[in-house]
């Protein structure tokens, strides 16, 4: 018979429908009388707002923020010391700050017609002088974002250590300046919101394309004054968020207004020159990090100072202070140090907020940790991964507090990493270098190692400041009268496959047929609150109240099934699908059909609470489980032309029990192409004026299939002793290792010439400049 629980690659029930073209998405749904909305949205990145001109015959079709007046204000103010809240208008007042800052809804029965009434609708203004570089942003004199706060910082934040003494004994110095380049997430689906009034449940309806159902309907609570009660939200099949989707956005605000104020619903679909250059925006990151260390390549201390452009607002419920507080406290990363100083900074500019993405912070942070690593082994002229050998934390060690009190929970990093070496085969392709390729091209190697932090809870997010702190997740279950089980949790998938791995839980532990297991999730009417799907936290905490709820039924359904046997209650159980007790059986059909249509065949005095549960589940210890790996890269570099080819990748993962190994390899294979183009392809620059330069994607490129190789997945498996089966959160870890090792396997390549770059993304122009600034070192200045 096939495996369904735990630890089988089970097909996802979710792909019948997506590969038959069945998937419900927003602009799937159709709504007798529906309207389409577009926005007329700012055309400069920094202005005062005079006037919005709207034609006459326009005027009942066109909403600006003086309609909007009883609308608070998006405000994400997380209680962190020193943070300088952003109050952030739903149609733009007083000030433009981004380019595509949205001004004005314009609705009609069609989107065409709407954009024709918004490209009718003009802006006077003046313009005002434009930050678009964080460094310069910090300077005295610099042009302010929101003139109230005096300067352009959003929060900063500092872990100070002994660092003098340390940087004086180190016999090793090394020092990297890193850019990381603004650049999208870029989801198959873009946003889309569709509001309308339900007259019979007297609820304002959004069907929206988020992450955070509950967390959009306790904003939208916030900005229109009303309960949750009043306020429902479906999310229907997501058509990938990877942080995107993970907020509440204005459009969201301004549609729900709207709706309460018509007698039809109203949709708006984001366009994709929407989604480029004023919505999806993330990691633009800069770093000046210093590394000590002794002859023998032991890691004393690091040294950083960081800056992270955050763009003009922090999105709700928190976002600018995201990415510089994980900076500072993920730096560190798997390795052992004596001592540590960083200050990390979220810079308001000019340009569109940032969002958190897949892997947050943690791309950048990795990136600038192993270069410093690979800076190391250089000086002392050993293999980089064994000077990352000589500073890992050893399995014997574990459970391990590093230095900014992360609690690694379990593992073998050294093993990971040497598993890594094998498979990517180092003495190989060190015998290759030795022998120059016909072509011409460069060989290199490269390697990063790293820790991921994921399914964080209370005791970590209270410190946040976060509107909405995870606490115990919930499921609801239920045994229907046909004797399938019903599952709706608060967590909602975005492509990770819920529907499957929530099912092969509760067939673990209930046994009943795979395909009688339902999973309901996206929707606030009938799901329990949640703070819902980000930071890898679905299978650790939806997993586990899954399965929490799962042993509170059999408990209940046992006491039935044991009545109707006549069997001792102390002695039955569930299993396969049926309650046992001795010798005897009776299938949790029977049980549900006697409790629900035949309770004559019961005692009046049985009381078993129904076949209905919810439960909650928080980890053991809810500081977060750390899955591991390691990233391996063997390249090919052009130096005529600049061009990178991978010709081997190989990725060696710890993520504790997999729940489905298919679908985990899925999400690293997914999230290693996106680790790819953040390292290779992906940036949307400005110009001096604010303008974004990457609008189509023509311009935004993004890795296809021939740019990605095929990548060798590996697995170790150490249970995390604080979590319901030993699962640990992994869906981030893909996308954070490309980028600091194909980087260290292009700088290895190029090692010949004494360059390295560490700029992202690490495009062929950047190449060619090295190497032709690295000729003309050589050849000196010029005689005559």
């Amino acid at each position: 018979m096939p495996s369904y629980g735990i630890g089988a690659s089970v097909l996802r029930k979710e792909d019948d429908r997506f590969l038959r073209g069945r998937g419900e998405y927003v602009a799937d749904v159709r709504l007798a009388g529906m309207r389409e909305v577009a926005f007329v949205r700012s055309p400069v990145a920094h202005a005062r707002l005079q006037q919005v001109c709207v034609p006459e015959e326009f005027r009942s079709s066109v909403y600006t923020a003086k309609d909007l007046i009883a609308v608070r204000p998006i405000v994400s103010a997380p209680t962190l010391k020193g943070f300088k809240s952003s109050s952030e208008p739903i149609l733009a007042v007083g000030k433009l700050r981004f380019v595509g800052e949205i001004v004005a809804m314009c609705v009609a029965s069609s989107r065409a017609e709407a954009e024709d009434i918004a490209a009718a609708v003009t802006l006077e203004f003046d313009e005002l002088p434009v930050a678009t570089d964080a460094l310069a942003a910090c300077e005295i004199g610099a042009p302010l974002v929101h003139e109230e706060w005096g300067d352009n910082i959003f929060v900063e934040f500092r872990h100070e250590g002994p660092i003098e003494e340390a940087a004086r004994s180190a016999t090793i110095k090394v020092s990297r300046r890193i850019r990381t380049s603004r650049h999208c997430m870029v989801p198959i689906e873009g946003r889309g919101v569709i509001a309308y009034r339900d007259a019979r449940l007297r609820q304002l309806t959004l069907i929206t394309s988020t992450q955070f159902p509950h967390s959009v309907q306790t904003g939208l609570c916030e900005c229109l004054g009303l309960d949750h009660g009043q306020i429902r939200v479906i999310s229907p099949d997501v058509g990938g968020g990877f942080g995107y989707k993970g907020l509440l956005c204005r459009e969201e605000v301004a549609l729900a207004w709207l709706a309460r104020q018509v007698d039809y619903p109203v949709r708006w679909l984001e366009d994709r020159r929407e989604h480029l250059t004023a919505n999806a925006n993330c990691r633009e990151h800069h770093y000046q990090i210093d590394g000590y260390a002794t002859a023998d390549g032991k890691l004393i201390a690091i040294d950083c100072v960081a800056h992270v452009d955050a763009g003009a607002y922090s999105c709700y419920p928190i976002s600018s202070a995201l990415e510089a507080a994980q900076i500072a406290s993920l730096l560190p990363g798997p390795y052992i140090m004596s001592a540590y100083r960083c200050r990390s900074s979220a810079v308001a500019t000019n340009k569109c907020p940032i969002l958190p993405y897949r892997g947050v912070a943690r791309t950048g942070v990795c990136l600038a940790i192993e270069s410093i690593m690979d800076a190391i082994a250089r000086e002392a002229g050993l293999e980089p991964h064994e000077v990352r050998l000589r500073n890992m934390v050893r399995p014997e060690q574990m459970p391990f507090d590093n230095i900014v009190g992360k609690h690694f929970d379990s593992g073998d990093h050294p093993e990971c990493l040497r598993r890594a070496v094998a498979a990517i085969g180092l003495e190989a392709v060190r015998e290759r270098q030795r022998h120059p390729a016909q072509d011409g091209r460069l060989i290199g190697v490269g390697i990063c190692f790293f820790v991921e932090q994921g399914a964080m809870g209370t005791s970590v997010l209270a410190s946040w400041g976060r509107p909405m702190v995870p606490g115990y997740e919930q499921a609801n279950m239920k045994l229907t009268p046909d004797g399938e089980i019903e599952i709706h949790v608060g967590t909602h998938s975005h492509g990770q496959g819920h529907e499957t791995t929530y099912a092969q839980v509760a067939h673990e532990i209930l046994g009943v047929e795979f395909d009688q297991i339902r999973v309901v999730q996206g929707d606030t009417l009938y799901t329990p609150y949640s703070t819902s799907t980000w930071g890898s936290r679905s299978m650790v905490h939806g997993g586990g109240a899954v399965a929490t709820a799962s042993r509170l039924l059999a408990k209940r359904a046992a006491r039935i099934g044991a009545w109707l046997m006549q069997a001792n209650e102390t002695e039955a159980r569930v299993a396969g699908g049926k309650v046992m007790a001795g010798n005897s059986s009776i299938t949790l059909r029977e049980v549900a059909r006697a409790w629900y249509l035949q309770p004559q065949m019961l005692p009046p005095e049985i009381d078993t609470g129904g076949l209905e549960v919810t439960a909650g589940y928080r980890a053991t210890r809810d500081s977060g489980t750390f899955t591991y790996a390691a990233h391996a890269a063997a390249v090919a570099v052009d130096p005529a032309t600049g061009a990178i080819e991978i010709l081997d990748y190989v990725v060696v993962e710890d993520g504790g029990t997999l729940v489905n190994p298919m679908i985990v390899d899925g999400q690293i294979r997914g999230g290693t192409a996106q680790g790819i183009g953040t390292c290779l392809y992906e940036a949307t620059p400005f110009d001096a004026r604010g303008q974004p330069l990457a609008t189509t994607l023509q311009d935004y490129l993004l890795p296809s299939a021939p740019d990605v190789p095929d990548i060798k997945v590996l697995h170790m498996l150490t249970p995390s002793p604080y979590t319901e089966f030993g699962i640990k959160g992994l869906g981030e870890g893909g996308a954070v290792g490309p980028p600091a090792a194909i980087v260290s396997a292009v700088n290895d390549a190029l090692r010949p010439f004494r360059i390295e770059i560490h700029d992202l993304p690490l495009t062929p122009q950047r190449i060619v400049a090295a190497l032709d600034g690295a000729k003309q070192q050589a050849e000196g200045p010029r005689r005559g």
